[in-house]
Protein backbone atom coordinates (compact mmCIF):
# COMPACT_ATOMS: atom_id res chain seq x y z
CA UNK A 1 0.00 0.00 0.00
CA UNK A 2 1.51 3.42 -0.77
CA UNK A 3 1.57 6.21 1.63
CA UNK A 4 1.09 9.56 0.46
CA UNK A 5 1.78 12.85 1.78
CA UNK A 6 -0.81 15.65 0.50
CA UNK A 7 0.39 19.10 1.17
CA UNK A 8 -2.83 21.24 1.37
CA UNK A 9 -3.51 24.88 0.34
CA UNK A 10 -3.86 27.49 2.77
CA UNK A 11 -7.62 28.68 2.09
CA UNK A 12 -10.60 26.74 2.95
CA UNK A 13 -12.47 26.46 -0.16
CA UNK A 14 -9.24 25.21 -2.18
CA UNK A 15 -9.05 22.59 0.88
CA UNK A 16 -12.79 21.66 0.05
CA UNK A 17 -12.51 21.78 -3.62
CA UNK A 18 -9.21 18.81 -3.00
CA UNK A 19 -11.90 16.22 -1.69
CA UNK A 20 -12.37 14.89 -4.63
CA UNK A 21 -8.73 14.12 -5.67
CA UNK A 22 -8.06 12.64 -1.94
CA UNK A 23 -11.20 10.48 -2.60
CA UNK A 24 -9.50 8.93 -6.09
CA UNK A 25 -6.02 8.16 -4.37
CA UNK A 26 -8.00 6.67 -1.31
CA UNK A 27 -10.18 4.52 -3.51
CA UNK A 28 -6.91 3.05 -5.68
CA UNK A 29 -5.10 1.88 -2.45
CA UNK A 30 -3.05 5.22 -1.34
CA UNK A 31 -2.96 5.75 2.89
CA UNK A 32 -3.53 9.36 3.26
CA UNK A 33 -1.92 12.04 5.14
CA UNK A 34 -2.42 15.57 4.91
CA UNK A 35 0.07 18.23 6.12
CA UNK A 36 -2.12 21.74 6.49
CA UNK A 37 -2.19 24.68 8.14
CA UNK A 38 -4.41 25.14 11.38
CA UNK A 39 -6.96 27.02 9.89
CA UNK A 40 -7.33 24.18 7.04
CA UNK A 41 -6.84 21.30 9.07
CA UNK A 42 -10.50 20.82 10.15
CA UNK A 43 -11.53 20.69 6.44
CA UNK A 44 -9.39 17.35 6.29
CA UNK A 45 -10.76 15.84 9.53
CA UNK A 46 -14.00 16.36 7.90
CA UNK A 47 -13.01 13.37 4.86
CA UNK A 48 -13.18 9.81 5.93
CA UNK A 49 -10.74 8.95 2.97
CA UNK A 50 -7.89 10.82 5.44
CA UNK A 51 -5.93 9.18 7.63
CA UNK A 52 -3.73 11.44 9.62
CA UNK A 53 -3.58 15.30 9.86
CA UNK A 54 -0.27 17.04 10.48
CA UNK A 55 -1.00 20.32 11.55
CA UNK A 56 2.20 22.86 9.68
CA UNK A 57 3.16 25.60 12.23
CA UNK A 58 4.01 28.08 8.69
CA UNK A 59 2.42 31.98 8.65
CA UNK A 60 1.42 33.53 5.45
CA UNK A 61 4.35 34.94 3.52
CA UNK A 62 7.96 34.11 4.18
CA UNK A 63 10.21 31.13 3.40
CA UNK A 64 10.48 29.69 6.89
CA UNK A 65 13.17 27.67 5.66
CA UNK A 66 14.00 25.50 9.05
CA UNK A 67 10.46 24.95 10.54
CA UNK A 68 10.25 23.34 6.86
CA UNK A 69 13.21 21.29 7.09
CA UNK A 70 12.49 20.35 10.49
CA UNK A 71 9.37 19.37 9.66
CA UNK A 72 10.75 17.27 6.62
CA UNK A 73 12.99 15.30 9.28
CA UNK A 74 10.78 14.57 11.29
CA UNK A 75 8.40 12.80 7.91
CA UNK A 76 11.47 11.35 6.32
CA UNK A 77 11.22 7.67 5.00
CA UNK A 78 7.27 7.88 5.68
CA UNK A 79 5.94 8.57 2.86
CA UNK A 80 6.36 7.02 -0.96
CA UNK A 81 4.71 10.13 -3.01
CA UNK A 82 3.63 13.62 -2.30
CA UNK A 83 1.38 15.63 -3.87
CA UNK A 84 2.07 19.30 -4.11
CA UNK A 85 -1.38 21.30 -3.84
CA UNK A 86 -0.05 24.85 -4.02
CA UNK A 87 1.85 26.36 -6.79
CA UNK A 88 4.05 27.93 -4.68
CA UNK A 89 7.79 26.99 -4.16
CA UNK A 90 7.75 27.24 -0.32
CA UNK A 91 4.86 24.09 -0.76
CA UNK A 92 7.17 22.13 -2.38
CA UNK A 93 10.04 22.63 -0.35
CA UNK A 94 9.28 20.03 2.64
CA UNK A 95 8.50 17.22 0.17
CA UNK A 96 11.98 17.65 -1.39
CA UNK A 97 13.72 17.90 1.65
CA UNK A 98 12.11 15.20 2.77
CA UNK A 99 13.39 12.94 0.02
CA UNK A 100 9.70 11.43 -0.59
CA UNK A 101 10.87 9.44 -4.10
CA UNK A 102 7.73 10.46 -6.80
CA UNK A 103 6.51 14.38 -5.98
CA UNK A 104 3.87 15.42 -7.63
CA UNK A 105 2.44 19.24 -8.86
CA UNK A 106 1.95 21.17 -11.34
CA UNK A 107 5.20 23.49 -12.66
CA UNK A 108 4.90 26.85 -10.55
CA UNK A 109 7.68 29.14 -8.59
CA UNK A 110 10.96 28.13 -9.94
CA UNK A 111 10.55 24.94 -8.63
CA UNK A 112 11.00 22.04 -11.49
CA UNK A 113 14.01 20.52 -9.37
CA UNK A 114 12.11 20.04 -6.34
CA UNK A 115 9.52 17.80 -8.42
CA UNK A 116 9.44 14.34 -10.02
CA UNK A 117 6.07 14.34 -11.92
CA UNK A 118 5.34 18.23 -13.47
CA UNK A 119 1.64 19.02 -14.83
CA UNK A 120 1.48 22.02 -16.97
CA UNK A 121 -0.98 24.77 -15.77
CA UNK A 122 -3.71 25.60 -17.76
CA UNK A 123 -3.62 28.88 -19.65
CA UNK A 124 -7.00 29.85 -18.66
CA UNK A 125 -8.64 29.31 -15.09
CA UNK A 126 -10.37 25.55 -15.39
CA UNK A 127 -12.98 24.75 -13.17
CA UNK A 128 -10.77 24.24 -9.69
CA UNK A 129 -12.17 20.99 -8.54
CA UNK A 130 -10.98 19.36 -12.06
CA UNK A 131 -7.46 21.06 -11.80
CA UNK A 132 -6.83 19.77 -8.79
CA UNK A 133 -8.48 15.87 -9.13
CA UNK A 134 -5.70 16.12 -12.30
CA UNK A 135 -2.88 15.62 -9.89
CA UNK A 136 -4.48 11.96 -9.74
CA UNK A 137 -3.03 11.29 -13.13
CA UNK A 138 -6.44 10.02 -14.10
CA UNK A 139 -8.38 11.70 -16.69
CA UNK A 140 -11.63 10.46 -16.91
CA UNK A 141 -14.90 11.90 -15.40
CA UNK A 142 -13.14 15.10 -13.68
CA UNK A 143 -15.37 17.33 -14.63
CA UNK A 144 -18.32 15.10 -12.69
CA UNK A 145 -15.88 15.39 -9.17
CA UNK A 146 -18.24 16.63 -6.29
CA UNK A 147 -16.14 17.33 -2.71
CA UNK A 148 -17.98 15.69 -0.05
CA UNK A 149 -17.38 16.36 3.87
CA UNK A 150 -18.76 14.27 6.48
CA UNK A 151 -19.46 15.06 10.28
CA UNK A 152 -20.12 12.57 13.00
CA UNK A 153 -23.73 12.98 14.57
CA UNK A 154 -22.64 13.96 18.03
CA UNK A 155 -19.87 16.58 16.72
CA UNK A 156 -23.27 17.73 15.24
CA UNK A 157 -25.45 17.52 17.83
CA UNK A 158 -23.00 18.76 20.52
CA UNK A 159 -21.94 22.35 18.42
CA UNK A 160 -25.73 22.84 17.61
CA UNK A 161 -26.44 22.53 21.56
CA UNK A 162 -23.67 24.81 22.40
CA UNK A 163 -25.07 27.38 20.16
CA UNK A 164 -28.40 26.90 21.38
CA UNK A 165 -29.25 26.16 17.89
CA UNK A 166 -31.99 23.59 16.38
CA UNK A 167 -31.46 21.61 13.37
CA UNK A 168 -33.00 23.12 10.30
CA UNK A 169 -34.58 26.11 12.65
CA UNK A 170 -32.25 29.23 11.02
CA UNK A 171 -30.53 30.26 7.85
CA UNK A 172 -26.61 30.70 7.84
CA UNK A 173 -25.34 34.23 6.55
CA UNK A 174 -21.61 33.79 5.46
CA UNK A 175 -20.96 37.77 4.77
CA UNK A 176 -17.32 37.91 4.07
CA UNK A 177 -14.75 36.82 2.17
CA UNK A 178 -10.86 36.46 2.71
CA UNK A 179 -9.93 38.12 -0.80
CA UNK A 180 -11.31 41.37 -0.93
CA UNK A 181 -14.46 43.47 -0.94
CA UNK A 182 -14.97 42.70 -4.55
CA UNK A 183 -16.24 39.58 -3.82
CA UNK A 184 -18.85 40.46 -0.98
CA UNK A 185 -22.58 40.92 -0.94
CA UNK A 186 -23.44 44.41 0.53
CA UNK A 187 -23.80 44.03 4.50
CA UNK A 188 -27.13 46.72 4.39
CA UNK A 189 -28.34 43.49 1.67
CA UNK A 190 -27.60 41.00 4.37
CA UNK A 191 -29.41 43.15 6.29
CA UNK A 192 -32.72 43.40 4.49
CA UNK A 193 -32.68 39.88 3.78
CA UNK A 194 -32.58 39.21 7.08
CA UNK A 195 -35.30 40.96 7.26
CA UNK A 196 -37.70 39.20 5.41
CA UNK A 197 -36.49 35.38 6.81
CA UNK A 198 -38.61 33.25 8.79
CA UNK A 199 -36.34 32.10 10.60
CA UNK A 200 -33.23 33.45 12.38
CA UNK A 201 -29.86 34.33 10.60
CA UNK A 202 -27.17 32.76 11.95
CA UNK A 203 -23.81 35.07 11.48
CA UNK A 204 -20.77 32.88 10.70
CA UNK A 205 -16.47 33.87 9.65
CA UNK A 206 -13.55 34.43 11.37
CA UNK A 207 -12.45 37.31 14.30
CA UNK A 208 -11.37 39.29 10.71
CA UNK A 209 -15.34 39.57 10.12
CA UNK A 210 -16.86 39.81 13.21
CA UNK A 211 -17.58 43.77 12.75
CA UNK A 212 -18.91 42.94 9.68
CA UNK A 213 -21.33 40.72 11.31
CA UNK A 214 -22.13 43.24 14.15
CA UNK A 215 -22.66 46.12 11.69
CA UNK A 216 -25.41 43.20 10.13
CA UNK A 217 -27.15 42.07 13.14
CA UNK A 218 -27.29 45.71 14.93
CA UNK A 219 -29.13 47.12 11.83
CA UNK A 220 -31.44 44.06 11.09
CA UNK A 221 -32.50 44.48 14.41
CA UNK A 222 -33.27 42.23 17.57
CA UNK A 223 -33.99 38.69 17.06
CA UNK A 224 -33.45 38.35 13.36
CA UNK A 225 -29.61 37.31 13.29
CA UNK A 226 -27.25 35.48 16.29
CA UNK A 227 -23.72 36.57 15.21
CA UNK A 228 -21.28 33.97 16.17
CA UNK A 229 -18.46 35.36 13.75
CA UNK A 230 -14.90 34.60 15.53
CA UNK A 231 -16.99 32.75 18.60
CA UNK A 232 -16.74 29.32 16.92
CA UNK A 233 -14.58 26.50 16.15
CA UNK A 234 -14.28 25.71 12.29
CA UNK A 235 -15.85 22.44 13.00
CA UNK A 236 -18.30 23.79 15.00
CA UNK A 237 -19.35 25.99 12.21
CA UNK A 238 -19.28 23.06 9.27
CA UNK A 239 -21.85 21.38 12.22
CA UNK A 240 -23.89 24.94 11.78
CA UNK A 241 -23.74 25.01 8.09
CA UNK A 242 -24.84 20.86 7.93
CA UNK A 243 -27.87 21.51 9.70
CA UNK A 244 -28.76 25.06 8.37
CA UNK A 245 -32.23 25.39 6.32
CA UNK A 246 -30.07 26.85 3.88
CA UNK A 247 -27.20 28.56 3.27
CA UNK A 248 -26.73 32.59 1.60
CA UNK A 249 -22.78 33.52 1.23
CA UNK A 250 -20.07 35.16 -1.07
CA UNK A 251 -18.14 32.92 -3.14
CA UNK A 252 -15.97 32.22 -0.29
CA UNK A 253 -14.61 29.26 1.50
CA UNK A 254 -17.85 28.88 4.10
CA UNK A 255 -19.80 28.60 -0.10
CA UNK A 256 -17.59 25.17 -0.93
CA UNK A 257 -18.30 23.76 3.04
CA UNK A 258 -22.27 23.99 2.56
CA UNK A 259 -21.84 22.86 -1.17
CA UNK A 260 -19.73 20.00 0.44
CA UNK A 261 -22.20 19.04 2.89
CA UNK A 262 -25.05 19.49 0.28
CA UNK A 263 -27.30 22.27 1.99
CA UNK A 264 -29.59 24.38 0.41
CA UNK A 265 -28.06 27.14 -1.03
CA UNK A 266 -27.72 30.87 -2.68
CA UNK A 267 -24.29 31.99 -3.47
CA UNK A 268 -23.93 35.42 -4.72
CA UNK A 269 -20.91 35.82 -7.16
CA UNK A 270 -19.23 39.20 -8.04
CA UNK A 271 -15.60 40.09 -9.26
CA UNK A 272 -14.84 36.14 -9.87
CA UNK A 273 -16.77 33.68 -11.97
CA UNK A 274 -18.89 30.35 -11.06
CA UNK A 275 -17.17 28.97 -14.15
CA UNK A 276 -13.87 28.66 -12.23
CA UNK A 277 -15.13 28.11 -8.61
CA UNK A 278 -18.79 27.12 -8.47
CA UNK A 279 -20.61 25.43 -5.46
CA UNK A 280 -20.93 22.27 -6.75
CA UNK A 281 -24.17 20.99 -4.94
CA UNK A 282 -27.54 20.21 -6.51
CA UNK A 283 -28.98 22.22 -3.87
CA UNK A 284 -26.96 25.61 -5.04
CA UNK A 285 -28.39 28.50 -6.80
CA UNK A 286 -26.23 30.92 -8.01
CA UNK A 287 -26.59 34.36 -9.13
CA UNK A 288 -23.92 36.42 -10.94
CA UNK A 289 -25.22 39.37 -13.63
CA UNK A 290 -22.36 38.99 -15.85
CA UNK A 291 -24.65 35.76 -17.20
CA UNK A 292 -27.79 37.86 -16.47
CA UNK A 293 -29.07 39.01 -20.42
CA UNK A 294 -31.91 40.70 -18.59
CA UNK A 295 -29.19 43.30 -16.57
CA UNK A 296 -28.31 46.28 -18.67
CA UNK A 297 -25.80 47.67 -19.42
CA UNK A 298 -23.82 44.64 -19.44
CA UNK A 299 -21.28 43.80 -16.81
CA UNK A 300 -18.10 43.92 -19.66
CA UNK A 301 -16.05 43.88 -16.91
CA UNK A 302 -16.69 40.73 -14.99
CA UNK A 303 -14.79 38.49 -14.16
CA UNK A 304 -12.48 41.17 -13.36
CA UNK A 305 -10.82 38.62 -10.14
CA UNK A 306 -9.73 41.94 -8.41
CA UNK A 307 -10.19 42.24 -4.56
CA UNK A 308 -11.25 45.73 -5.27
CA UNK A 309 -13.71 46.53 -8.03
CA UNK A 310 -11.41 48.69 -10.88
CA UNK A 311 -14.34 50.82 -11.49
CA UNK A 312 -15.28 51.69 -8.17
CA UNK A 313 -19.35 51.25 -8.52
CA UNK A 314 -18.89 46.94 -7.74
CA UNK A 315 -22.70 47.10 -9.94
CA UNK A 316 -22.18 43.33 -10.08
CA UNK A 317 -23.03 43.38 -6.34
CA UNK A 318 -24.65 46.04 -5.23
CA UNK A 319 -27.19 45.63 -7.89
CA UNK A 320 -28.38 41.96 -6.45
CA UNK A 321 -31.01 42.69 -4.45
CA UNK A 322 -32.40 41.10 -0.97
CA UNK A 323 -35.79 39.80 -2.96
CA UNK A 324 -33.84 38.45 -5.47
CA UNK A 325 -32.12 36.31 -2.81
CA UNK A 326 -34.93 35.61 -0.94
CA UNK A 327 -37.32 33.87 -4.04
CA UNK A 328 -34.72 31.62 -4.37
CA UNK A 329 -35.10 30.36 -1.09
Amino acid sequence: MTASLIIAPQWIGDAVMTEPLLRRLHQRGETLTVGALPWVAPVYRAMPQVHDVIEFPFQHGGLQFKARRAIAKQVQGRFDTAYVLPNSLKSALLPFLASIPKRVGYLGESRVGLLTHRLKNPKSKPPMVAFYSALSGERDGLEADRPRLVLDAKAITHALTHAGLEARGYYVFAPGAEFGPAKRWPAIHFTELARQLDAPAVLLGSAKEAALCDEIAHAAGTGQCINLAGKTSLADAFAIIASARAVISNDSGLMHVAAAFGVRQVAVFGSSSPLHTPPLNDNAQVIWLRDDASYQPPLDCAPCFERECPLGHTRCLVDVSPERVRALL
